[in-house]
């Protein structure tokens, strides 16, 4: 039921910007066009671009252990404003100004949880009530990200957690054939990136859900990251990467003794 209901929130906020899109001619130019906002949106297209070239800081407005899980790559969160139950959930602007060292200036974009999530629009109204002047939102937010562009990044803390609590997930280890017999995670299923398309048809990939949880690590995050990028581009929509090591995953995942019966496939 929990996957029926990811489906049909994904399909939603998905028809809403094909609709928007209609309108504006391009799904990746598309945003929201909400009557009256106090602030300006950004595409996916302008999204991009801004973290390309770094033309803005990008702040994912959700509870740290969202963003951990899976966040839109170079995007930085902060903790939660005191006080505020959890369905009001906002992130502290105290910490944003920290983090930007009091720079009221600083261009600065924030997303959330799509059309239907007020965390962006929440966290815009204090910054602008606080005195920041150039401030956007990515209001499609990650679930759209997720369609159009696909690639996203788990923390080590996101990891620990799927790893313990998610038995669906579905784990691959990018490195070379020879580099995976060596060791891996146990139940990791090895696809360096050359093999991506044969791991569709070789039992490596999940085919009957595309929108499994995948987490790809490798020897480096550029490794890692590559195949998340090839296996995005494939049709699997819900797919993350681990931006350090394999040894760096294996001292957060796993206690001594499974250190010692770490999984060798041949």
């Amino acid at each position: 039921m929990r996957i029926h209901r990811v489906m049909a929130n994904i399909v939603m906020v998905v028809a809403l910007t094909v609709g928007t899109a209609l309108a504006q001619g391009n799904i990746y130019q598309a945003t929201l066009q909400e009557p009256n906002p106090a602030t300006a949106e950004v595409s996916t297209d302008e999204l991009k671009l801004i973290l390309q070239t770094g033309s803005a800081v990008v702040f994912d407005a959700r509870p740290f252990m969202e963003f951990a899980v899976s966040h839109i790559p170079g995007a930085v969160n902060v903790s939660q404003k005191p006080g505020l139950p959890a369905s009001q959930y906002t992130s502290d602007v105290a910490e944003v100004g920290r983090l930007l060292s009091g720079n009221k200036q600083q261009s600065i974009v924030l997303y959330c949880n799509g059309p239907f999530c007020g965390k962006s629009k929440r966290l815009a109204t204090d910054l602008l009530a606080a005195g920041y002047s150039n401030v956007r939102r990515y209001q499609l937010g990650i679930p759209t990200w997720r369609a159009l562009v696909g690639l996203t990044e788990i923390e080590g803390a996101g990891a620990e957690y799927v790893y313990r609590l998610d038995m669906t997930a579905w784990w691959v280890d990018g490195r070379s054939h020879g580099e995976f017999a060596t060791g891996t995670l146990g139940h990791a299923y090895n696809i360096p990136v050359e093999d991506v398309l044969a791991a569709k048809d070789d039992g490596r990939l999940p085919m009957e859900d595309h929108n499994t949880r995948i987490v790809v690590f490798g020897s480096n995050g550029a490794q890692a990251r590559a195949v998340a990028a090839s296996l995005a581009s494939n049709a699997f929509h819900n797919v993350a990467f681990f931006g350090g090591t394999l040894e760096n995953l294996r001292e957060l995942l796993l206690t001594k003794s499974e250190h010692e019966a770490v999984d060798r496939r041949p």
